[in-house]
């Protein structure tokens, strides 16, 4: 059976590392491995992790990042044959905390396309934490949010979060967003969240309903789009859609998710972080009533209509 991996990530100062130790304070959590990305010589966040559980465990590298990606890879190959002689405690699941400079699509891509991580690990939950104080600080944290699929407000004891939860809500509306005081909140929340089949498409642009100048957007470029399609989807033209979508738009789409009618019992879930591609999953039923196509599309000047005819071009034959 495969490990499952969470990855926390988060701008600096958002509260990952406390919510790391709430998590490991948890019994349920107690066999968890943790991989701890730093900056700098003095090792502060490592200092308290270790007060937590000598189990954690620290890279040397620094920051976990594309740059970095072969250390991760090698780090977790390493955790399991330390598991297996003996030399380190059994463990069932592990969790990357990232730095807040780092992008989570090099560290989504270890895990998809390192062929011996891929045999010992899946991807279990992408957590991004946000500070109801400061809410979102630039590109690196958009990218964050974006890949999440929880989003955990914290300080929310220090700021009202109601403001920072809708515009979370509608830069990201396929993930949930929870709350938390001091990293006080059940691990069930945060765990096994990857397969989720929250597709919201209320709060986003909709593709040919809609004029492109309104929605929600988050600093008038990052916006959320809603695509809908009624009918069986052909795939293999929807693979061909997607594959050129993101090379065509590199680094601008930040997300795709949606639920694909292929004519199955149940929809595909479909999953995208920037130009990392997760395998579809075959759900075996829908999650509603609604059994049309629905995607949602996260990005920088992304126009909904021209998106749209762009999928119904290629994949309803």
């Amino acid at each position: 059976m495969k490990t499952p991996v969470a990855l926390v990530t988060g701008y600096l100062g958002s509260g990952k590392t406390t919510l790391i130790r709430a998590m490991l304070e948890s019994p349920a959590l107690g066999d968890t491995a943790v991989i701890v990305n730093e900056l700098g010589e003095i090792g502060i966040d490592h200092a308290i992790l270790r007060q937590v559980d000598e189990r954690t465990v620290l890279l040397a590298s620094g920051c976990v990042c594309c740059t970095l990606r072969g250390d991760l890879a090698d780090e977790l190959r390493d955790l399991v044959d330390r598991r297996a002689t003996g030399e380190i405690p059994p463990f069932r699941r592990v969790v990357v905390e990232t730095t807040g400079v780092a992008d989570p699509a090099p560290i989504l891509a270890t895990l998809v396309s390192e062929p011996l991580v891929r045999h010992q690990y899946v991807l279990d939950s992408v957590v991004a934490t946000v500070d109801a104080q400061h809410g979102l600080r630039g590109e690196e944290s958009e990218r964050q949010v974006a890949a999440a699929d929880v989003l955990v407000v914290t300080k929310a004891d220090l700021a009202d979060p109601a403001g920072v939860e809708r515009s979370l809500g509608a830069l990201n509306p396929v993930a949930t967003v929870v709350r938390a005081v001091q990293g006080d909140i059940d691990p069930a929340l945060l765990l096994g969240r990857r397969g989720a089949t929250r597709v919201d498409t209320s709060q986003a642009v909709s593709g040919g309903h809609a004029d492109a100048h309104r929605g929600h957007r988050h600093e008038e470029d990052v916006a959320a789009v809603s695509l809908v399609l009624d009918g069986q989807v052909d795939w293999l033209g929807f693979g061909v859609w997607l594959t050129m979508l993101l090379h065509a738009r590199g680094r601008e789409i930040l997300r795709v998710k949606g639920l694909v009618d292929v004519g199955g019992e149940g929809p595909l879930l479909v999953d995208a972080v920037q130009h990392v591609v997760h395998p579809p999953v075959h759900l075996d039923s829908w999650p509603d009533d609604d059994r049309r196509s629905r995607l949602v599309l996260i990005g920088r000047h992304l126009d909904a209509d021209r998106i749209q005819r762009s999928l119904e071009a290629f994949a309803i034959g």
